[in-house]
């Protein structure tokens, strides 16, 4: 018995001493989950200059292997010079053409600014209205200014043109609006039929620059034909008409002869090569169905789509990159345009429902253009292929509306005259044609 008991006292005096080791060892062991302690997974290295999370320069320590996003490029808008400028103001009635893009670089309004700096006592509404909020094509009336007191007249409506008696109170008309760099966007006719009542009254223009989104650099399109003048494309230019709108206000001044006494208000820093968020400039939707800055790369392309039945995706998330029909096979249309290999975009076979506009309520099936890269996708050539490809698929399904040939420019791809390859043979010859006008009213 005595034998017994004493071979369990041994066991469990070595269980003991093992449960000690075994504590003792926990901490040590646990250290290489320690998020706090862990600083060198590498067990025996005591070289903390080794160390990836102590040098803030070597993204290699990243955890999750992300590198850090590029510097933005700083540009200061033309509003951000306004204190450069007060002598042009000085003792002048001053007008502005603005909506919720006019902002400085600290994102505020440059309605306020003026208000505070100048004589500022008039604003000037264009399509959507001064804060944005009016959908596409929506007639827009005279209001006040919730915030200045001050009355806003519409031009966009009934009246598109400031008329005389607007004019006569004020000395000094100027624009300060996100432009998107494309024919068919109306802020630019907007401001050209100002730049000529200003003319005709003897009244100065200033145009406060700022970036064109989709950089300066890429331009592409046909030159518009000018029997489809509109309000959707006045003169004959390109699609993607790479100017800022300081830019585009020098251009229509003298080539097309309105002649206003004209300043631009330059930014500074701004390269051409640069899209908006390569930039420090803030991004306000321009529009309501212009959200993102992608949306401004594809239309250029996609908004021809607005004269067909196909939906352009007004009233989704993705206006101008989800496009279809109710009639529309989604995988086969987006097999036939991968096929094309048209530069730095795929299509995704997608559907979707718009909440307004063309085919509200009903089941879409289309693609989604996914821009794989911006500084190779040819906007304009995409959208023309993709409507070729979608009459070639459906002929008894699709259909052109009244305004097709005003967002083309012309009546040529509507009537079917040109191959896919001839149409962009035009494109590439009116590009260059377009250049050589361009080249003479850059600034930067």
């Amino acid at each position: 018995m005595k034998r017994k008991n004493k071979i369990i006292l041994i066991v469990l005096t070595l269980l003991f001493f093992i449960c000690l080791v075994a504590c003792d060892a926990l901490p040590y062991d646990k250290k290489d989950d320690d998020p706090i302690n862990n600083t060198d997974n590498n067990k025996g290295n005591t070289d903390t200059s080794e160390d990836p999370i102590d040098d803030p320069s070597d993204n290699s320590g990243n955890d999750n292997n992300e590198q850090q996003p590029a510097k933005k490029v700083e540009v200061k808008l033309g509003i951000d010079q306004i204190d450069d400028y007060l002598e042009l103001f000085k003792g002048k009635k001053v007008g502005l053409i603005t909506n919720a893009t006019g902002v400085n670089s600290n994102f505020k309004s440059t309605i306020d600014i003026l208000y505070e700096k100048v004589n500022l006592v008039a604003l000037f509404a264009p399509e959507h209205g001064i804060r944005g909020a009016a959908q596409a094509g929506d007639s827009i009336g005279n209001e006040i200014d919730q915030v200045t007191g001050l009355t806003v007249y519409s031009l966009y409506g009934a009246t598109s043109t400031p008329t005389k008696d607007m004019l006569d109170k004020i000395d000094i008309m100027c624009i300060d609006i996100q432009d998107v760099g494309a024919r068919f966007y109306t802020y630019i006719y907007t401001m050209s039929r100002a730049m000529e009542a200003c003319a005709r009254n003897n009244k100065k223009f200033v145009v406060f620059d700022r970036p064109n989104p989709v950089s300066g650099e890429k331009f592409e399109g046909n030159i518009l034909d000018m029997n489809y003048s509109s309000g959707i494309g006045k003169y004959p230019i390109i699609q993607r008409h790479g100017l800022t709108i300081g830019e585009i206000a020098k251009l229509f001044n003298t080539e097309y002869e309105i002649n206003c006494d004209l300043t631009v208000v330059e930014m500074k820093g701004w390269d051409r090569k640069l899209y908006i968020d390569e930039t420090t400039c803030p991004w306000i939707l321009p529009s309501p169905n212009m959200p993102t800055l992608d949306t401004a790369i594809v239309y250029t392309g996609t908004c021809m789509f607005e004269g067909t039945n196909l939906s352009e995706g007004r009233g989704t998330t993705r206006p101008f990159e989800l496009i279809g029909a109710p009639y529309v096979d989604s995988i086969a249309l987006a097999n036939r345009l991968n096929a094309l290999n048209l530069k730095g975009v795929y299509f995704r076979p997608a559907a979707f429902t718009p909440t307004t506009s063309k085919h509200s309520g009903q089941t879409c099936y289309g693609v989604q253009v996914h821009v794989l890269n911006r500084d190779e996708y040819e906007a304009v050539k995409t959208g023309w292929a993709m409507i070729q490809i979608v009459r070639e698929m459906y002929p008894d399904d699709f259909n052109y509306t009244s305004t097709f040939n005003l967002l083309a420019g012309c009546s040529y791809f509507r009537e079917g005259t040109y191959s896919l390859t001839e149409l962009f043979n035009i494109i590439d010859n009116d590009t260059a044609e377009w250049n050589k006008v361009r080249s003479k009213y850059l600034i930067y």
